[in-house]
C-alpha cells in the first residue's frame, strides 16, 4: 500500500502543487479543503493516484479530528502531513483588531498545532512520519503591517523545532518549508508596480512558484531526508540570507 500523505489547504496555490509533486511521487493523498469545493475537486479528477478531499475548518479542532479519523478508516494510516493551509492579511499594526489577531493565529497556528497532534499518535505507533509545516519568510524577519501574520509563521518555526526534539526518539522527523514571496494568491492584493519592486529585491531575480515550495516539501517527505529534522528550508530566492 502507498504511503498516505495529508495536505491542508490543498484546493490551491502551493497546496495544489504540492499535492500534484507528491501524487507524482507514488503518495497516497487525503487533500484537506475549507471553502473552495470546485477547485478541490477539480483537483481530485486531475490526479493519477489514490486521492480523496475532505471539507474542514482546521482552525476548530473538532473538525480536525473528526477528519483524521475519516483519513484513518480510508488509509489506515498518515505517514505524512503537510501543514500548508493558511491566510495573509495587510494591516498596520494599531488597525489589526481582537476578531483579526485571533483569526490569524486559529487558522495559520493553533491550525496545524490541531492537525499535528491529531495525526501523532498514528505516526509514534509507527515508529515513523514526517509533518512539515510551511511557514514564511515573515515568520523569520518580520513584515512590516503583517505583525499577527509574522508572529503567527513566527510561532509554526519555533513549534516545528520544539516538536522535532519531542518526537525525534519516535522516528518522526518535523521540518518547515519557509517561502519567500510567491505567486499565489496572497499576492493579488499588491500591484504590479509592488510586484516589481519585490522582484528587484531578490537576488534570484524572479518571484517564486508555488512549484518552488512543492519541490522543496517533496524532498524533506522523501527517503533523502530522513536524517533531517528541526529545520527551516527558506526558499526565498536569497531575499533572506
Amino acid at each position: 500500500m502507498n504511503k498516505c500523505a495529508v495536505v491542508t489547504g490543498a484546493s490551491r496555490g502551493i497546496g495544489r502543487a504540492v499535492a500534484k509533486r507528491l501524487a507524482r511521487d507514488g503518495f497516497s493523498l487525503a487533500l484537506i479543503y475549507k471553502n473552495s469545493v470546485d477547485e478541490a475537486k477539480r483537483l481530485l479528477e486531475e490526479l493519477e493516484c489514490d486521492a480523496k478531499i475532505y471539507k474542514c475548518d482546521i482552525s476548530d479542532s473538532n473538525q480536525v479530528n473528526n477528519t483524521v479519523e475519516k483519513i484513518i478508516e480510508d488509509f489506515s494510516d498518515v505517514n505524512v502531513l503537510v501543514n500548508n493551509a493558511g491566510i495573509a492579511r495587510q494591516k498596520l499594526f494599531t488597525d489589526i483588531t481582537d476578531g483579526d489577531w485571533r483569526e490569524m493565529i486559529d487558522v495559520n497556528l493553533s491550525g496545524a498545532f490541531y492537525f499535528s497532534r491529531a495525526v501523532l499518535p498514528y505516526m509514534i505507533r509507527n515508529k515513523s512520519g514526517k509533518i512539515i509545516n510551511v511557514a514564511s519568510m515573515w515568520g523569520e524577519t518580520g513584515g512590516s503591517c503583517e505583525v499577527h501574520y509574522s508572529a503567527a509563521k513566527a510561532g509554526i518555526i519555533g513549534m516545528t523545532k520544539a516538536l522535532a526534539k519531542e518526537t525525534g526518539l519516535s522516528g518522526i522527523t518535523v521540518n518547515a518549508v519557509s517561502p519567500g514571496v510567491i505567486k499565489t494568491d496572497m499576492l493579488s492584493s499588491f500591484s504590479s508596480e509592488e510586484l516589481e519592486a519585490l522582484r528587484e529585491d531578490i537576488p534570484l531575480n524572479r518571484l517564486g512558484s508555488a512549484r518552488d515550495i512543492a519541490e522543496a516539501v517533496a524532498f524533506l517527505a522523501s527517503d533523502n531526508a530522513d536524517y533531517i529534522t528541526g529545520q527551516v528550508l527558506s526558499v526565498n530566492g536569497g531575499i533572506v540570507i
